[in-house]
């Protein structure tokens, strides 16, 4: 039987178009990676992600609005003379705010109202002052005899609004599962902030339940997170042996971090020389909570949140020490936000390689 010679069929101009292709979708990919690069950078050095603000004024200064020129902190005088109340938007425990009035900008006055919380007040005081950059909300001013602090104004208000905020009109374009991991990042960031503060380890004690959390942040127009309510920051000192307790009251529920509730069962009552301390990985704990409400239930927003699921459960290891820093829960989401808006932008990259 004759053999028949084999021959490898070869047909050069489709592999031509092919290498073509490649060499294109290569540079593509290239480009998508150097834009990905600025918009990112921009974000994280626009957003509150930076430590240091270019436009941020020595200690004991401010600027507001357009003006290019920074103002020392008002003093007692001149919120007296100069600052007029408008109407009160709201009262808590210690205070009580009023949206008013400097100079034709609309500005916000916190007063104290109860006398036997005056340390918290001055407390809040004293790390509004040493914390100002770009997570915290601006001071403006204060006075400490009349117990009255004056700080920049914010139309859209607290965390607690923002799914209302997105459904009006104006801002329903913000409305997606980037934004909205963007916002868990600035989250995410102020925690990082306050963890290696200029003062040290600061635990964000004012935070036993999510809408409790959401009332002591803002809402900047341009769609950033400014820390606004700084009563309660106790500071963590591991060299010292120093760590915090949040309150003298027992906390309860899933919420709040395992090693924040009463380890005694419900056989004994609570008492708060037995509780025992902790320090700031219990706001680590809350983190998956809270960046859930923001993520919200848009399209797109499932996704992100199984890109999240592994490191969302080490935040919710029971150990404390086993849980990440507030650094790599910003890591990861950096790299969950760079992957899919690298997928979202070329879905048939992976693919086509």
């Amino acid at each position: 039987m004759e053999k028949r010679p084999h021959f490898v069929r070869r047909e050069f101009p489709p592999r031509e178009v092919s290498t073509v292709s490649l060499a294109l979708l290569l540079a593509a990919v290239l480009l998508l990676n150097a834009i990905l690069y600025l918009y990112l950078n921009e974000f994280y050095t626009s957003s509150g992600h930076a430590e240091t603000d270019p436009s941020l004024c020595p200690f004991g200064y401010f600027r507001l609005g357009a003006v290019k020129n920074c103002s020392p902190w008002l003093s007692c005088e001149a919120i007296n003379r100069e600052v007029r109340k408008l109407k009160c938007v709201g009262e808590g425990a210690v205070k009580k705010v009023f949206l008013s009035e400097w100079k034709e900008n609309k500005v916000v006055l916190s007063q104290l109202t109860n006398s036997e919380l005056k340390e918290d007040f001055l407390h809040g005081l004293k790390m509004l002052k040493a914390l100002q950059s770009k997570h915290v909300v601006r001071l403006l001013g204060y006075c400490e005899q009349q117990f009255t602090i004056l700080t920049e104004y914010h139309p859209l208000g607290s965390l607690r609004g923002l799914n209302e905020t997105l459904h009006i009109p104006k801002y329903k374009g913000m409305n997606t599962w980037h934004r909205r991991l963007m916002l868990a990042m600035d989250y995410v960031s102020v925690i990082r902030y306050l963890h290696s503060s200029p003062l040290g380890t600061l635990v964000m004690c004012d935070s036993n339940d999510l809408d409790k959390v959401l009332s002591q942040y803002l809402l900047t127009s341009d769609f950033h997170i400014l820390v606004n309510d700084l009563d309660a920051l106790p500071l963590v000192n591991r060299s010292a042996g120093r760590l915090v307790k949040c309150g003298h009251r027992e906390l309860r529920g899933e919420f709040v971090a395992p090693e924040q509730r009463w380890p005694y069962g419900e056989e004994m009552p609570f008492e708060d020389d037995l509780m025992p301390p902790y320090d700031e990985k219990t706001d680590i704990w809350k983190i998956p909570d809270v960046s859930n409400f923001f993520l919200g239930h848009v399209e797109g927003s499932d996704i992100v949140r199984l890109h999240l699921f592994d490191i969302h459960a080490a935040c919710k290891r029971k150990d404390p020490a086993e849980r990440p820093s507030a650094q790599e829960v910003l890591d990861t989401y950096r790299k969950v936000l760079t992957l899919l808006i690298r997928e979202a932008a070329m879905p048939g990259t992976r693919e086509m390689l």
